[in-house]
């Protein structure tokens, strides 16, 4: 059975829209891409000396476990030059797993609904374009709901670049 996951994409090195159109590309291959949100600059958070983001989300629907999904995204960000070093560092490639439908999931190694995103413009206003009424499982309130309530979102702006969604996703 298909089940409809939520992916935040973020890149603040190189050429960051070819980093996320193909990273696009090869989501694509672990279901069938439905919808990707318009491209965001954004400030960074948390270490701050570093360049702006370039973020979007996008919707998946999968057969693929939740955690199997987080290994074909974690294998994804490394293919395409992530290197973690700490915690908010500047990347190549940032992939996140926001929802898994309406499952909420804590292991040791995935935690769904992704625990900050209902803090985060650079992530709910990319969302917010493609899935406003999607309800997030842990506190029942919609997307667009959470994004209103948001304080600030003066660090995201619509980005002039484009990204180039393949047809085969």
């Amino acid at each position: 059975m298909s089940e409809r996951a939520a992916i935040a994409l973020g890149a603040n090195l190189g050429d960051r829209a070819a980093t996320l159109s193909e990273a696009i590309r090869r989501i694509g291959a672990l279901g069938r891409v439905v919808a990707v949100s318009s491209l965001y600059e954004t400030e960074p958070v948390g270490y701050l000396d570093q360049p702006r983001f370039l973020n979007a989300a996008l919707l998946l629907d999968t057969e693929l476990e939740p955690e199997a999904l987080l290994d074909g995204l974690q294998a994804i960000e490394q293919n395409l030059g992530r290197v973690r070093t700490f915690r908010n560092a500047p990347r190549t490639l940032d992939l996140d797993l926001l929802f898994y439908g309406d499952r909420v999931i804590e292991t040791a190694r995935l935690t769904v609904p992704h625990p900050r995103l209902q803090e985060r413009a650079f992530v709910l206003v990319p969302l917010g374009e493609i899935a406003p009424d999607f309800v997030h499982p842990g506190i029942g309130t919609t997307v667009r709901a959470l994004l209103d309530q948001l304080p600030d979102r003066s660090g995201i702006v619509p980005s002039t670049e484009q990204i180039r969604i393949p047809e085969d996703c």
